[in-house]
């Protein structure tokens, strides 16, 4: 596409796939943070994406699955007094079409200078993939139940030697097994029925940066139950001050691993998860 600057080209290894048996979420966005330190770099930024509050807005509309070969193509969409906005499209390098679209913001505009806000401006590109829609958040943490607790490792850095955002994906998923756990829909009952679970909405928003050695506590709770979907929401916080590093806001649907389609959830589990669920708005 003209304009568009290929950040990522490479394929889907067999031991990044998960339950679903499809390319797992953390490693999109370890691929995701390669493909924003390259468009970084190539508008001047180096170094800053680190230093800034970070927005992610997620659509998948295909799954990529072991063996499929795949490229990424970046460009910046948005620039106002308040924030810049990078576009990203996961392409598969087979056939051309997007599996999925991601809507990067980075609180930076207001330290931009003039002379990078000009260039940054003249390569400006419309967004071709569809809006990031609104959810609400939930009215109140109380109902989260605790989904994973650990400490920053040295793997769990990128480059720059910063907790990387494929750490917070890692753990959020994490957060979403154990709360799919929570209702009944355990690792037994996912292998006995052919079930998974398969996201196609994150929104991601990083707050903070826990350092290594560090604790972190994930929390999870429900804020939406369709027939055959459910959302989460994943708060990562540090457990000693309560100060939150990260929240990501998670809506997938149960899939049925033969036919690749939503597959309605059983009564057993909606009254589990039902007890689970929170207001919003």
């Amino acid at each position: 596409m003209e304009g568009w600057t290929e950040t990522w080209r490479g394929i889907v290894a067999p031991w990044e796939c998960d339950i679903a048996e499809h390319f797992t979420v953390a490693y999109y966005f370890d691929r995701l943070a390669d493909a924003a330190a390259m468009m970084a770099g190539r508008l001047g930024l180096d170094g800053v994406l680190q230093s800034v509050g970070r927005r992610f807005g997620v659509r998948f509309v295909r799954e990529l699955r072991a063996g499929a070969s795949f490229h990424v193509l970046s460009a910046p969409i948005g620039l106002d007094e308040a924030s810049l906005r990078l576009g990203h499209q996961f392409l598969d390098s087979a056939n051309g079409e997007v599996t999925a679209w991601v809507e990067e913001t980075l609180e930076i505009a207001p330290s931009l200078p003039q002379k990078s806000r000009e260039a940054i401006g003249r390569r400006l590109l419309p967004w071709p993939g569809p809006a990031v829609e609104p959810r609400p958040e939930p009215r109140t943490f109380e109902g989260f139940i605790p989904t994973a607790c650990d400490r920053v490792k040295l793997a769990d850095l990128d480059p720059d030697r910063n907790f990387a955002l494929a750490a917070f994906v890692h753990r959020f998923t994490a957060g979403c097994v154990q709360a799919l756990a929570a209702i009944g829909a355990t690792a037994s009952y996912l292998e006995a029925e052919r079930k998974g679970y398969s996201t196609f909405e994150l929104a991601l928003q990083v707050i903070g940066l826990p350092r290594l050695g560090s604790p972190v506590l994930v929390e999870t709770g429900i804020v939406h139950l369709g027939n055959s979907s459910i959302r989460f929401v994943h708060r990562m916080r540090d457990p000693a001050d309560g100060s939150e590093f990260a929240r990501l806001g998670q809506f997938g649907v149960q899939l049925d691993l033969d036919t690749r389609r939503p597959a309605a959830l059983p009564e057993a589990l909606r009254a589990a998860a039902q007890r689970l669920l929170l207001p919003v708005g």
